[in-house]
């Protein structure tokens, strides 16, 4: 069954991690091997060839770039000029490997059907392009530009403080520049990503924006206790919405009490099985299935020793097929959840 994957950090791990992802996996750790200086060396899950293998046709693949000021134990960029250069690199490594063959961008409606229809497993990755965090947006004019380039989601926050939005681990409204970017990327007809948003950011861009909205990779706040992860009251305004929630593999989104760079996987029992309790829970607060598919992370800087112990390579997401049918969902909830719900909300976002 093909499956669609809203949300991969491919351009940031060729680039940053300095992986080539036209390798197997396999080949990827090798070259891995004894490096120490990130702690997911050699434990990746994603490359082309996997997706391909997992039947993984159409992903959503982001620019990731963020300011810090001076004092912030932050990783990122010391201007938001520099932070915009580094999301033009990624954008260069999506052109090459298109040239290469190896990836499709997809832009609108009519592409996207293209890359439906005619997808196998040899054909290139369909990819669509979101930014993960504004800060790399020198300013507003800079969003038209990035829209050009292809650009057709956007979340204005990741971790911290942020230009447009504080993010995960902060509290607080969008700053005034975050909702003149509402506003133009509304013009646009842009999917505004509510990913990584404060509470008090969530409530304010749900209220003002009047276009399409999706969590791309997020879980539930009732299962895990978390800011990160999203309550039953803003599950239920995106069940308004028509918006589609993809559920991510980062281990400590999916179990209480992991810490981080210590818990095991398989100590702490931590399988896809803990997706689908998201999943369900989603599911019972929306009557149905409309609302919940996959957007992994994977390798969204970790890598198998945070991720589920099913997975060795993101192909393993074809595993949740037996587990969800195991557990009582359907072919059409399953088929929903594989890409059904993405390619219903992109075409009614692109009609």
């Amino acid at each position: 069954m093909m499956i669609i994957d809203a949300h991969l950090d491919l351009a940031m791990n060729a680039l940053e991690w300095n992986r080539d992802l036209k390798q197997h996996v396999t080949a990827i750790r090798e070259r891995e091997y004894g490096m120490t200086d990130k702690p997911d060396r050699a434990k990746g899950t994603v490359s082309l060839q996997d997706l391909r293998a997992g039947n993984i046709g159409l992903v959503v693949a982001t620019q990731i770039a963020r300011y810090v000021e001076k004092g912030s134990k932050l990783p990122g960029w010391n201007s938001p000029e520099q932070a915009w250069a580094q999301t033009q690199g990624q954008l260069a490594w999506y052109r090459v490997m298109e040239d290469a063959g190896e990836m499709k961008q997809i832009t609108n409606l009519q592409e996207l059907n293209k890359q439906i229809e005619q997808w196998d497993q040899t054909k290139p990755v369909g990819y669509i392009l979101s930014l993960e965090g504004a800060d790399s947006l020198v300013n507003i004019s800079y969003l038209e530009k990035a829209y050009r380039n292809g650009l057709r989601a956007l979340g204005p926050a990741h971790y911290g403080p942020g230009r447009y939005a504080p993010g995960t681990g902060e509290t607080g409204p969008l700053s005034p520049k975050g909702i003149e970017l509402l506003k133009e990327m509304d013009a646009l007809n842009m999917i505004l990503d509510v990913t990584h948003l404060t509470d008090e950011g969530f409530k304010q861009a749900t209220t003002l924006y009047k276009g399409n909205i999706w969590a791309s990779h997020h879980n539930c706040r009732t299962l895990v206790d978390h800011q990160r992860q999203l309550s039953d009251e803003q599950i239920k305004v995106l069940i308004e919405r028509g918006s589609v929630i993809g559920g991510v593999l980062d281990a400590w989104m999916l179990k209480s009490g992991w810490q981080m760079r210590q818990s095991d996987p398989v100590k702490e029992h931590v399988s896809l099985e803990l997706l689908i309790d998201h999943y369900d829970h989603i599911c019972q607060l929306a009557g149905n299935s409309n609302h919940v598919a996959i957007g992994s992370d994977l390798d969204g800087m970790f890598g198998t020793e945070q991720s589920p112990y099913d997975i060795d390579t993101i192909a393993d997401l074809q595993k949740l097929e037996v587990l969800l049918e195991r557990r009582g969902y359907r072919k059409a909830d399953i088929e929903n959840i594989f890409h059904k719900n993405w390619l219903a909300f992109l075409r009614k976002a692109w009609i």
